[in-house]
């Protein structure tokens, strides 16, 4: 894909461009209600914003996107509606992988993986290998993910190594390598559309001191120009981090 023209300027303050941005994907089923089409074509239509966003990403010199495709709450959704959710992912997956080194975009997914398909994880362990192989952008997707069970698996996985003799005293950044997303710095930017005004369980750790911007917008109907928006509206707040400003 050709390179997406950066239209942020530093004009805005001369703030730096977040790192890292986070995105709820909200909004699929009312884009397809709206249009008298079935939910799932509002997902479909929505890995396709998933994919440009992505790229646009990348194209404006950020180190991350972490995007919510679908929480430990999604399974009480209609059987069909999860079923078509988990044929979409899998076939996304399947593309990423083929294009992955070639478009020079990472993959990760965060979320507890057991709960998955044999074929989803098969295809997650095969995302995580590749993305072992070089540096880069990075794409990372929360599948079977919650905020909550993420630090309970985390708060496992490090008593574990306590009682066994491998881990320190338990400090923050000592707590968040044992989180899903060890490694990655954690959003200076929470983005959602669709209207609401929450985070639902979304990197309830990782979020301390993120911006949250909300929008009206679709998931669906989110481009470019609504990532830059909102970058723009990033760049125009003061973070301080329980400091106070010189």
């Amino acid at each position: 894909m050709a390179a997406e023209k950066n239209i942020i300027t530093a004009g805005e303050g001369d703030r730096p461009l977040p790192r890292h941005i986070a995105i709820i994907l909200d909004g699929n089923g009312r884009w397809a209600k709206k249009r008298g089409l079935p939910r799932t074509a509002g997902h479909s239509a929505g890995a396709e914003t998933f994919r440009r966003i992505a790229y646009a990403c990348r194209d404006r010199g950020l180190d991350y996107l972490t995007v919510y495709a679908f929480s430990t709450e999604n399974w009480k959704r209609s059987e069909d509606e999860v079923s078509a959710l988990m044929r979409l992912l899998g076939r996304y997956l399947r593309e990423a992988i083929e294009k992955m080194e070639s478009e020079g975009i990472r993959m990760r997914v965060f979320g507890d993986v057991s709960g998955l398909s044999p074929e989803l994880r098969a295809l997650v362990g095969r995302t995580n290998e590749i993305s072992g192989h070089y540096r880069g952008f990075q794409a990372n997707l929360c599948l079977n993910y919650g905020g909550r069970d993420e630090i309970v698996r985390a708060a496992r996985r490090y008593a574990a190594d306590a009682a066994a003799g491998r881990a320190g005293v338990l400090t923050e950044e000592l707590f968040s390598s044992y989180l899903d997303s060890a490694g990655v710095s954690d959003p200076d930017l929470l983005i959602r559309p669709g209207g609401e005004q929450r985070i639902s369980n979304f990197l309830l750790w990782q979020c301390a001191y993120s911006e949250f911007y909300f929008t009206d917008v679709l998931w669906p109907d989110f481009d470019e120009t609504e990532l830059d928006r909102a970058i723009a509206a990033y760049r125009g707040r003061d973070r301080r981090f329980g400091g106070v400003k010189a």
